[in-house]
């Protein structure tokens, strides 16, 4: 679609000149700003390290721009937090470091796979900015997080755009234009699993297409950490995710399938057969302890929009298993050192 005038928001909203102490930058960073800064930080330190390995092995030229431009980004967003934490005295979070990836290891994943690992990746931070920018009250920080979100929905567009073009992934369900506006006049609307079972509305279909995706994503990664990570612990761990997300795949594949409806595919496929590791345990087993801590949200999403009891039901059952997952690998890195703590409040006891 293309338009004759670029879209400009200021088009439609009226400008507030307003001039008060709570907008200005010397003021001390909030408990909101701080904590997202932070999060940004460690998520984008991580990926600092990830991508520069698949970097290595990127021999498709669409993949490997994407993979410069999702690395470019991280970069740009951890030098811009530097310069928050360091006005206000802040140490700047550990994170990682080049110890936690080994460039000379063998290729762990096929280029297509990056472009689907991106995607996750970049879904992930988007939520973060998200979030902060409602809740942030200094005006630099709140600019900051609009810009990340501007950024990452760029980048978004133009990894969809790669997956699409080069038919990497399967479109969109497609369903009928209703002939008018519909309302709900009976609670068999609710059902799930007796009696007379509606098919799926939008929303419904959009968060099973969604997490179908995440979770397909998920697993190829953590199959190809699965295969490469030392601890016996951590492999056990991993094990027990490989299963989970392998199971919410088809259990959301199928309520996509009863309505003839398709459905992103599993890409193990695109993991290769090396078990000689690129990363190390901590940066693997945090990775997925933190990426499953997004499911819970993803879960939670899914769940607030959704009007069936048997879709309700999958949701909170996973919920709970996730939740079991990431307390066990929290345990893990905690008796391993390797987790670093957000910023606290005062201790006042």
């Amino acid at each position: 679609m293309t338009t004759d005038k670029e879209l400009n928001p200021m088009d439609v909203l009226k400008p507030i000149n307003l001039s008060t102490s709570e907008l200005d930058e010397t003021q001390p960073l909030t408990a909101v700003e701080i904590g997202k800064l932070w999060a940004t930080y460690v998520g984008n330190s991580m990926s600092s390290q990830i991508l520069p390995y698949f970097l290595q092995h990127s021999e498709d030229e669409y993949s490997r721009t994407l993979l410069e431009n999702g690395l470019a980004l991280s970069k740009d967003f951890m030098q811009r937090i530097e310069v928050f934490f360091n006005s206000v005295n802040f140490p700047i979070p550990v994170g990682f470091s080049k110890d936690d990836v080994n460039l000379g290891a063998p290729r762990l994943y096929e280029d297509s796979f990056y472009v689907h690992y991106l995607k996750y990746a970049a879904k992930a931070g988007l939520s973060i900015y998200d979030v902060a920018i409602p809740l942030v009250m200094r005006e630099d920080v709140r600019e900051f997080f609009v810009y990340a979100n501007q950024c990452t929905t760029i980048f978004l567009g133009q990894i969809n755009n790669v997956l699409f073009g080069k038919k990497l992934i399967a479109k969109p369900p497609i369903i009928p234009t209703p002939d008018g506006p519909d309302f709900i006049n009976n609670q068999s609307y609710l059902n799930g699993w007796f009696g007379d079972v509606r098919p799926l509305h939008a929303l419904e279909i959009v968060h099973l297409y969604d997490n179908i995706e995440n979770n397909a994503t998920s697993k190829a990664l953590l199959l190809g950490f699965y295969q490469t990570v030392k601890d016996e612990k951590i492999k056990a761990l991993f094990k027990r995710g490989l299963d989970m997300t392998d199971k919410t795949v088809k259990q959301c594949a199928e309520k996509l399938h009863l309505e003839n409806l398709p459905t992103p595919s599993f890409i193990d496929h695109l993991v290769t057969t090396s078990t000689y590791p690129p990363f190390s345990d901590k940066i693997m087993l945090f990775h997925k302890v933190d990426m499953f801590s997004m499911k819970i949200r993803s879960y939670g999403n899914s769940l607030a929009v959704n009007g069936r009891r048997d879709i309700s039901a999958l949701y909170a059952r996973n919920i709970i298993n996730v939740g079991l997952f990431v307390d066990d690998g929290a345990n893990i890195l905690i008796d391993h050192g390797w987790m670093e703590s957000p910023p606290k409040a005062y201790e006042r006891r």
